[in-house]
């Protein structure tokens, strides 16, 4: 690959993708730090709860996706998905804060955090993906290529798409997983919290 084109390729997908996960821990470590200078630790402690709302209204896009619900436009949703996913996910980082005393939110935490790395990943690649197929095809009726020689031409790059596609098989059994720990933890901060 031509120098120019890695680092077309670098600052086009790799980077976004870092800066988006680089942007929630730093978001997370500047409010958590907010919270202390203000001695409002104790807020971060109930953060976990509008971020678990925000995470599970988010999943209306998959919702949709799979059919299960009718309403909403997928590409709306999406965008929905991705915004509420990303706040929903700050305000848990910041509720667990630096409490290593917690290993089932921990445990959930690190499912969290391989979720949206995985999320996003998804996002990026299959983004690209979209993109360099759109191009490929354009190029090719520009050129004037008939729309059987187009498919001809672009079989092994659908059949490349098609393999991206299924990121969600890895996707949604992660996602399963943090949702089964955020609920372990949710149902023993339940029982053992002191509810005088």
């Amino acid at each position: 690959m031509p120098a120019g084109r890695l680092q077309s390729l670098i600052a086009r997908d790799v980077l976004p993708f870092y800066a988006s996960l680089l942007a929630l821990v730093g978001a997370a470590l500047l409010l958590d730090a907010l919270l202390h200078l203000g001695n409002a630790v104790w807020i971060g402690r109930y953060l976990g709860i509008p971020g678990t709302v925000l995470i599970l209204v988010s999943a209306r896009y998959s919702l949709r996706k799979h059919k299960i619900i009718s309403w909403g436009k997928p590409a709306q949703l999406l965008k929905e998905h991705q915004w509420l996913a990303w706040m929903g996910s700050l305000l848990v980082l910041v509720h667990a804060g630096i409490h290593f005393n917690a290993w089932l939110g921990w445990l959930a935490i690190a499912a969290m955090l391989i979720n949206v790395a995985s999320g996003l990943t998804g996002k990026y690649l299959l983004g690209r993906a979209q993109k360099r197929l759109a191009e490929r095809r354009r190029a090719l009726a520009d050129a004037g290529l008939s729309a059987e020689d187009i498919a001809e031409r672009t079989h092994l790059d659908s059949l490349a798409m098609d393999i991206i596609k299924q990121w969600r098989v890895i996707h949604i059994p992660i996602t399963l997983a943090f949702a089964g720990l955020a609920l372990a933890h949710i149902i023993a901060i339940c029982l053992f919290w002191g509810w005088k």
